[in-house]
């Protein structure tokens, strides 16, 4: 897909994600009035990983596309300068942009939704708490990545597992965001989106865990792992 194709993508794709994980509250505790039951939070758990196969088969079909800055961001690690630029440039604006505007509709449309995850901790805790889950994330993202063993359903399915898991961990503390896209357009609505805390905990805290998981894989476990291949490929 061509540059411009990818921008459109990058920015339709956010947009849906702001609204997906929106209905899913409305459908759980408005329409089904289960609220904050057990049963309600299974449905979301349900929906959630349903609702991450379905961006998953987006990104795949539009070859690329996606809706975290982080996931960007470490692809344009791995690749040359040019691509870099237009990553950080310009995808990762377009992802904001479009959390964002996706936010301001919800909020018009169902102004009882609410503004959001917000910090719940202090800031330190709250940097060192995104910054590890980024961390895990971005190393499972990477070796899922990689050629190994495994059809899209069953990566797409570790995936999804794993973010929600490290979401449930982080969501009475920072919200388990894992996004700063995502985060930006909340606390854009909430006129937070300049503050010290946002900046600290919801961007540089992931970006610096997303550099060290990136050059932590390229250090020790991608030779690992082509280590094995290849001592596969000579036994047989």
């Amino acid at each position: 897909m061509g540059a411009v194709g990818l921008l459109v993508s990058d920015f339709i794709i956010s947009f849906m994600w702001m609204w997906s994980g929106a209905l899913i509250k409305i459908f759980v505790n408005k329409f089904l009035g289960l609220g904050h039951q057990t049963s309600g939070e299974v449905i979301k758990c349900v929906l959630s990983i349903i609702n991450m196969f379905f961006f998953a088969f987006l990104g795949k079909i539009t070859k690329g596309g996606t809706y975290n800055p982080l996931t960007v961001l470490a692809g344009a690690i791995s690749g040359n300068f040019s691509r870099f630029l237009f990553d950080v440039g310009a995808r990762i604006p377009v992802q904001v942009l479009g959390s964002i505007t996706g936010v301001r509709l919800i909020i018009e449309t169902f102004p009882e939704i609410g503004l959001g995850s917000y910090l719940k901790v202090d800031i330190h805790r709250g940097a060192l708490t995104e910054g590890f889950l980024t961390f895990v994330i971005v190393i499972i993202s990477l070796s899922l990545a990689t050629k190994i063993p495994g059809s899209f359903f069953m990566k797409t399915w570790i995936s999804s597992v794993s973010k929600l898991t490290l979401h449930i961990l982080g969501s009475d503390l920072t919200g388990g965001c894992m996004n700063p896209a995502s985060v930006m357009g909340w606390a854009y609505a909430r006129g937070e989106h300049i503050t010290k805390e946002h900046i600290l905990v919801y961007w540089l805290a992931p970006i610096e865990a997303t550099l060290l998981a990136v050059w932590i894989f390229r250090l020790v476990l991608k030779p690992i792992k082509e280590e094995k291949a290849n001592m596969k490929r000579k036994s047989e």
